[in-house]
This record gives C-alpha cells, sequence and structure tokens, in this order.
C-alpha cells in the first residue's frame, strides 16, 4: 500500500514563494515517476510538474514553467515542488501522485496525497 503525504502549503501574497514537500511510504518509491497536480475551485484537476524516477527528468505545465522546480530524494522518499513568482491564478489544491512513467496525463496518475492548500493572495 502506498501512501503520499503533502505538506507545505499555505497563504502567501502574489510575487511569493512556498515549498511543498511530499513523503511517500514504500520501498517502490524510487522505481516511479512522480508528479504534483492541482484543483482550483470549479476547475478540473491539472497536471503542473512531473519528475522522472531518476530525478534526471523533469517537465512542466506551460502556466509555471521558469517558476516552480519538481525534485526528488529518493534516499528520504520525498518529492518536492519548489514554487516562485507565485500568482493569484496558482491558488488550488495541490497533489502529489505517483505514475509508472513520465506523464503530464492527469488520468495515469494512480496514487494521490490527500492534497495541501495553497492560497495567493492579490
Amino acid at each position: 500500500q502506498v501512501q503520499l503525504v503533502e505538506s507545505g502549503g499555505g497563504l502567501v501574497q502574489a510575487g511569493g514563494s512556498l515549498r511543498l514537500s511530499c513523503a511517500a511510504s514504500g520501498r517502490t518509491f524510487s522505481s516511479y515517476a512522480m508528479g504534483w497536480l492541482r484543483q482550483a475551485p470549479g476547475k478540473e484537476r491539472e497536471f503542473v510538474a512531473g519528475i522522472s524516477w531518476s530525478g534526471i527528468g523533469t517537465f512542466y505545465a506551460d502556466s509555471v514553467k521558469g517558476r516552480f522546480t519538481i525534485s526528488r530524494d529518493n534516499a528520504k522518499n520525498t518529492v518536492y515542488l519548489q514554487m516562485n513568482s507565485l500568482k493569484p491564478e496558482d491558488t488550488a489544491v495541490y497533489y502529489c501522485a505517483r505514475a509508472p512513467f513520465t506523464t503530464a496525463r492527469v488520468s495515469e496518475y494512480d496514487y494521490w496525497g490527500q492534497g495541501t492548500q495553497v492560497t495567493v493572495s492579490s
């Protein structure tokens, strides 16, 4: 059984930064790609950033490219999302999730955390 637990969300002013963490249980963490996805009120869940099992490959949604950075520490079973230059439109519940391969398709993520709220005030 895989468990993913996010932390680090909160309230921040526009232009500020937050760092999200996602701690994973289980011995197979390093065998899977990981991703961060988000869901704003009234909107569908969307892909934000993904990282390969090794951490070498990363990719981002156009809306966050250049502002967000995804990384992972396989020794700690943890994946991170550094968010800089935050905008009000980044307000959402952020989820980390696991996928069998690197993907931007929400449907291909098979295990999800409970989410952490990020609110950016203008």
